[in-house]
């Protein structure tokens, strides 16, 4: 059974940085490909970016590129997503996804205000 625990939000002020992790179990890690999205309130769910499995290809939105960084460890079964220069327009719930699989975690609330 897939199981995603998201972690690491909070509350930063705008130009601030955070860096959160997704720990997954129930599937080979080191095999899949992981992405994070996040959902604004009253927006729906939009993606943010995404890993290989190896961790050499990384994709990014465009609302984020040059900000944000995914990462991850396979050792330690986590991905992670560095993210620096924050805007109050990143306020959103962040998830990590397996893109072959249709479990969600619970997320993890990232809030940026001053």
């Amino acid at each position: 059974q897939v199981q995603l625990v998201e972690s690491g939000g909070g509350l930063v002020q705008p130009g601030g940085s955070l860096r959160l992790s997704c720990a997954a179990s129930g599937f080979t890690f080191s095999s899949e490909a992981m992405n994070w999205y996040r959902q604004a309130p009253g927006k729906e769910r939009e993606w943010v970016a995404r890993i290989s499995s190896t961790g050499i290809l990384k994709n990014y939105a465009d609302s984020v590129k040059g900000r944000f960084t995914i990462s991850r460890d396979n050792a330690k079964n986590t991905v992670y997503l560095q993210m620096n220069m924050l805007k109050p327009e990143d306020t959103a719930v962040y998830y990590c996804k397996v893109p072959r699989f249709g479990s969600w975690g619970q997320g993890t609330q990232v809030t940026v205000s001053s």
